[in-house]
């Protein structure tokens, strides 16, 4: 291969050509490099996802996008992927075909189902994302709302969770209910402040444009012009999530995120809110379904072999 931009070399590279050396490792083949230009070998197929790894590395660098060892994993793992045609390089001029802006980055999907996800949160009314940890199910979701509410679109932005510990009291925690909470909403907290400058986040809090709140505070309420997201919704119970699902109003958008394999509801508790909603929901028109799996992990890449491992021990 054959780069004419010779300025991103350095970054497409990596220090001491660490991304090169995580293809080689990942696909099998021997990388050398001299100059701008660049020597793939190994195995036909192996080679030829190799190119088309360095490609998209090359035009994400050549976008403004940065590429770290996540990013490299993302594009490995979708150059696999024979129905991505154009999504890894992206269309003419360098714009993938889909992709969600927001005040402080642009967000691209890092695997096939995240390409899927994103549709489905541009399409559907109610969005079911399940599956482990890592997947990007609250991130993009947090993402495309906050896209929505700066474009105007909607008019509020609510982020809930259901207060359940993995294993701790609510109880013998200092503080008042807000300061009980508030640590098991913080993966919300952290999203938004991913996407937006914090002064603006700590703003439209102020003003009741972004609201963050357990899963009771919403009984008795209607919804209406927002985008509504429930993360960790494995650990409601069915009643919970029947009050929750009946708040949607006119002009709302409602995604569901949670692991169904990461129940944490207290003893005696059997039954998810989460399974049993998407029982009955999923082919309801207007309602979409996304799957994730350990294959589309996009933080370390150990995190997907030790949910695989798990997941293994458990089956």
């Amino acid at each position: 291969m054959e780069f004419d931009e010779q300025t991103v070399l350095g970054a497409l590279f990596g220090q001491f050509d660490q991304n090169l050396v995580q293809i080689e490792n990942r696909l099998g083949v021997y990388i050398s490099a001299r100059g701008n230009k660049v020597l793939i070998e190994g195995p036909e197929d192996s080679v030829a996802r190799a190119r088309e790894v360095l490609k998209g590395m090359h035009q994400r660098l050549l976008t403004g996008h940065e590429v770290d060892a996540g990013a490299v994993e993302s594009l490995i793992m979708m150059s696999n992927e024979p129905t991505l045609d154009g999504i890894i390089t992206g269309a003419p001029g360098g714009t993938p075909p889909i992709m969600i802006r927001t005040r402080k980055k642009t967000i691209v999907p890092r695997s096939a189902t995240q390409i899927e996800y994103m549709k489905a949160l541009i399409r559907d009314d109610v969005i079911f994302a399940l599956g482990p940890a890592g997947t990007g199910k609250t991130y993009l979701a947090v993402a495309q709302a906050v896209a929505q509410l700066i474009n105007g679109s909607v008019q509020r932005l609510i982020l809930s969770r259901p207060a359940v510990e993995a294993g701790e009291r609510l109880g013998f925690l200092p503080g008042d209910m807000k300061e009980k909470v508030d640590p098991y909403l913080r993966p919300l907290y952290d999203a938004l402040y991913d996407c937006m400058p914090p002064e603006q986040v700590e703003r439209r809090m102020a003003s009741g444009e972004i609201e963050i709140a357990p899963i009771a505070f919403m009984r008795g309420r209607t919804l209406a012009d927002a985008f509504v997201i429930l993360d960790e919704a494995q650990n409601t119970t069915p009643a919970q999530m029947k009050m929750f699902l009946t708040r949607f109003g006119q002009n709302s958008r409602m995604v569901i995120c949670g692991d169904p394999k990461q129940v944490d509801l207290p003893g005696g508790v059997n039954a998810s809110g989460l399974a049993d909603a998407v029982n009955k929901l999923e082919g309801i028109e207007g309602i979409g379904t996304i799957r994730f799996s350990t294959a589309d992990v996009v933080r370390h890449p150990i995190v997907g072999r030790i949910v695989e491992a798990y997941e293994g021990k458990n089956d």
